[in-house]
C-alpha cells in the first residue's frame, strides 16, 4: 500500500495557499473604474498598436468630416474602447483562473481515455500501471465541478467570459441570436452535467470492477470493465467532442473548426500519458511499483512522443488551411494571436512539437526517468500555453500576461491535484494482481 508522505502533503497544502492568495490578489488588484483600467493600461505599456490605430482613425476621420465631428466621434469612440478595455481586465483573474482550471481538470480526463482505451484493447503492457491512472482519475470529479462553478460565477453580472452570455452583445449580434438555442445558459449546464456524469460514472464503475478483480475467483469483472470500457469509449468521443465545443471553442462564437475537438483531445491526451509516466516515476522512485520496469517508461515515452506528432499535425492542418484559405472569419483567429500573443503562440508550438520531437527520437533516452520528468515538464507547460492561447485572446484581448493571476492559479490547481490523487493513490494496492494480463504486464521488455 501506498504511504502519502508528510513533505509531499505539506507541500501540496503550500501550493494551495499561496495560490489562494495569489488569487485573491488577482481580483483585489483588478480595475474596479474605467479611470482605474486607463492607469494600469498607462503603467503596463499595453495598447501601444492600439493607440496609433486610433490615431490614424483619427486622422482619416478629420480629413473627411471637420475638426468638430472628428472630436466629438474620437471622444465616443475613446470612451468605447476604455470601456472595452476595462472589461477585459476585470475579466482577467477569472479567465486565468479558468485556463488553470481547464488544465488540470483535461490531464485527468485524458488519462481516463488512456485508461479506457488500454481496457477495450485487452493491453497486455499496462495493467501494472492501472491503479496510478485510476489515481489519477480521481481528480476528474472536484476539478470538472471546480471548472463549471468558476465558469457559472465568471459569467454571472458585468463578467462575460463568453460573450453569448452577454444579453445586451446577443441582442445586436444574429449569429449569435442563431445559436442562442445552443449557446444558452440553461443548455450548457445540462449538457456539462452530462458530460461530467458520464465520465465519472464509468471511472466509479471502472475503477471498483479493477478492485473486485484483485478477489475474484475468475475473470467476470475483467470482462464486465471490457464491456463498459468499449461503451466509454463511444460515450467519451461524442461528448469530449461536445465538452470542446462548449467549454472552449465557444468563447469565440463567431469562429469555428471542424478539426477542434480532435486538437483538444490530442493536448489532453499528451497531457495525461504525460502525468501517467511522472507519477510512476516518482512512486518508482520511492520504492513502489517493484514491477515497473525501463519498457513500461519507454512506451509512455513513446506515446508522448508519437502523441505530440499527432497534436503538431492538427495544429499545422488548421492553421495552413485557415491561413491561406484567407477567409476572415476563419483566419482572424490567427490573426489576433499571431499580433498579440507571439510569444506564447509560437513558444507553445517549440514546446509541443521541436523540442518532444528533438529530444524523443533517441530509444535510450525514453528508458531514463530523469530524462522524461524533464521533457514531461517541458510538454506540460507547452500544453498550459496551448489552452492559455485557446482562452486569453478573446477574455483580455490584448492586455494579457503571465504574471500573479495566472502562476497562482497553477499553483493552487497543482496542490489540489496532488493533494487528490494521492491521496487516491492510498485507498487500495498499486497492483492489480487478478488481472488476467498481469503475468504479461509483470514481464513486458520491448
Amino acid at each position: 500500500m501506498y504511504t502519502f508522505s508528510s513533505k509531499l502533503r505539506m507541500g501540496a497544502i503550500i501550493l494551495m495557499i499561496v495560490g489562494l492568495l495569489g488569487i485573491a490578489y488577482g481580483f483585489i488588484s483588478a480595475p474596479g473604474t474605467v479611470e482605474e483600467a486607463k492607469a494600469m493600461v498607462s503603467n503596463a505599456g499595453h495598447g501601444g498598436h492600439e493607440t496609433e490605430a486610433h490615431e490614424e482613425h483619427g486622422e482619416a476621420v478629420t480629413a473627411h468630416h471637420g475638426e468638430a465631428s472628428h472630436e466629438a466621434h474620437a471622444e465616443g469612440h475613446s470612451a468605447e474602447h476604455d470601456e472595452h478595455v476595462f472589461h477585459q481586465l476585470q475579466n482577467k483573474p477569472y479567465a486565468a483562473l479558468y485556463v488553470a482550471a481547464f488544465f488540470f481538470m483535461m490531464i485527468s480526463l485524458g488519462v481516463l481515455a488512456f485508461y479506457a482505451i488500454n481496457r477495450a484493447a485487452q493491453a497486455g503492457w499496462s495493467p501494472v500501471l492501472f491503479r496510478v491512472m485510476e489515481g489519477i482519475t480521481a481528480y476528474l470529479l472536484p476539478g470538472a465541478v471546480i471548472l463549471i462553478v468558476v465558469w457559472v460565477v465568471a459569467n454571472m453580472g458585468h463578467h462575460h467570459l463568453f460573450i453569448w452570455t452577454d444579453k445586451e452583445v446577443v441582442a445586436e449580434d444574429h449569429l449569435l441570436q442563431g445559436k442562442s438555442g445552443y449557446l444558452n445558459m440553461v443548455s450548457f449546464l445540462i449538457r456539462a452535467v452530462i458530460y461530467v456524469a458520464g465520465w465519472v460514472l464509468y471511472r466509479q464503475f471502472s475503477r471498483k470492477f479493477s478492485i473486485a478483480q484483485d478477489t475474484a475467483e475468475d475473470d467476470r469483472y475483467y470482462v464486465k470493465n471490457f464491456r463498459i470500457s468499449a461503451v466509454f469509449l463511444v460515450f467519451f468521443l461524442v461528448t469530449e467532442s461536445m465538452m470542446s465545443w462548449d467549454w472552449i471553442m465557444s468563447v469565440e462564437p463567431h469562429w469555428f473548426s471542424t478539426l477542434f475537438a480532435w486538437y483538444v483531445f490530442a493536448s489532453m491526451f499528451v497531457s495525461g500519458i504525460t502525468v501517467i509516466a511522472m507519477v510512476t516515476i516518482y512512486l518508482k522512485s520511492k520504492g513502489y511499483l517493484e514491477y515497473v520496469n525501463d519498457s513500461h517508461l519507454h512506451d509512455l515515452a513513446k506515446f508522448m512522443f508519437g502523441i505530440s506528432i499527432f497534436w503538431t499535425y492538427l495544429w499545422f492542418s488548421q492553421f495552413l488551411l485557415y491561413w491561406y484559405s484567407n477567409i476572415p472569419e476563419e483566419a482572424t483567429y490567427f490573426v489576433q494571436r499571431i499580433a498579440d500573443y507571439k510569444l506564447p503562440f509560437f513558444g507553445m508550438v517549440v514546446m509541443n512539437f521541436l523540442f518532444p520531437l528533438l529530444v524523443l527520437m533517441n530509444s535510450d533516452y525514453k528508458r531514463l526517468g530523469w530524462f522524461i520528468i524533464m521533457v514531461g515538464c517541458v510538454i506540460l507547460v507547452g500544453h498550459y500555453l496551448d489552452i492559455y492561447n485557446m482562452i486569453m485572446p478573446s477574455t483580455v484581448g490584448s492586455q494579457w500576461s503571465i504574471g500573479i493571476p495566472e502562476i497562482s492559479s497553477v499553483l493552487f490547481f497543482l496542490g489540489l491535484f496532488i493533494m487528490v490523487v494521492f491521496t487516491a493513490l492510498t485507498k487500495v494496492p498499486l497492483l492489480a494482481k487478478r488481472n488476467p494480463f498481469i503475468g504479461e504486464s509483470k514481464h513486458f521488455h520491448y
